[in-house]
């Protein structure tokens, strides 16, 4: 009998809602919806389709869900177990996570070496890398390390973490901060190391530019990946990541 007002305004304080019909579900996603929670919803028959469909994340039943609730939801759970929600919210923020990792030291490496270029060009400098170096870079030691952040394992507090705001781009205010530093960084070590080598000849200016843009970058990954944790706590979860920055280690040296 309430308008919708009324349930908004209710809604924040009722745990459980009882003899509920279709129509009323709808409502109640609507209600928290308002609020401004990411709203789920669980179902397994053809009464709860329009409720799933309107929910953030609709889940229906693998086993006993009829075929509409299955084709309205977004997770279907094959076990019809409540529990494998907890396992599939923790492996999605697992993925994002990794996913953002990825991103930031792509941009961040890409960025450390259009700085480089950039700056060489502004003040009239020989052009401190040739293009076979940069293709190196771009293929062998940003592409690997990168390949291997997308099988890091979660974080210990990866459930505890509040829900990321569904309407929050990816460019952050924090996150954009840390790829201009990580790439002004770069930048900057790269081009101290070229000085440095002019001192003898450009050959080996180049050969120290090389080498310092791509070991700062190996670097720069294991900051990215540790986030706000201890960089020494999570060396070697990744067998993948060490194995990768050792590969392209050893590449480098010969080359």
């Amino acid at each position: 009998g309430m308008d919708d007002e009324e349930l908004v305004k209710i809604a924040g304080k009722v745990s459980v809602f009882a003899r509920v019909a279709p129509e009323h579900k709808v409502r109640i996603v609507k209600a928290y919806q308002s609020l401004g929670n990411v709203v789920a919803m669980t179902g397994d028959g053809v009464n709860d389709a329009p409720a799933l469909k309107l929910a953030d994340i609709g889940v229906a039943m693998g086993i006993t869900g009829t075929d509409v609730s299955k084709e309205a939801a977004d997770v279907v759970l094959t076990d019809d177990n409540f529990a494998t929600i907890v396992s599939s919210v923790s492996e999605g923020r697992r993925i994002y996570d990794n996913l953002m990792k990825s991103i930031q030291f792509m941009l961040s490496t890409n960025l450390g070496e259009i700085l480089v270029l950039f700056i060489a060009v502004i003040c009239n400098m020989v052009t401190p890398l040739l293009p076979i170096h940069i293709l190196w870079i771009n293929l062998v030691t940003d592409s690997l390390p990168a390949l291997a952040l997308s099988v890091d394992p979660a974080q210990k507090d990866v459930m505890r973490r509040k829900p990321v705001d569904p309407k929050q781009g990816i460019m952050t205010r924090g996150f954009s901060f840390r790829v201009l530093l990580q790439g002004a960084m770069v930048a900057a070590l790269t081009l101290l190391a070229y000085h440095i080598g002019l001192q003898t000849s450009l050959e080996a200016a180049r050969t120290m530019t090389f080498a310092t843009l791509a070991f700062s970058q190996l670097t720069i990954i294991f900051s990215i990946r540790s986030g706000m944790h201890s960089g020494l706590g999570q060396l070697f979860t990744n067998k993948l990541l060490i194995g990768a920055v050792l590969l392209v280690t050893g590449l480098m040296l010969v080359v």
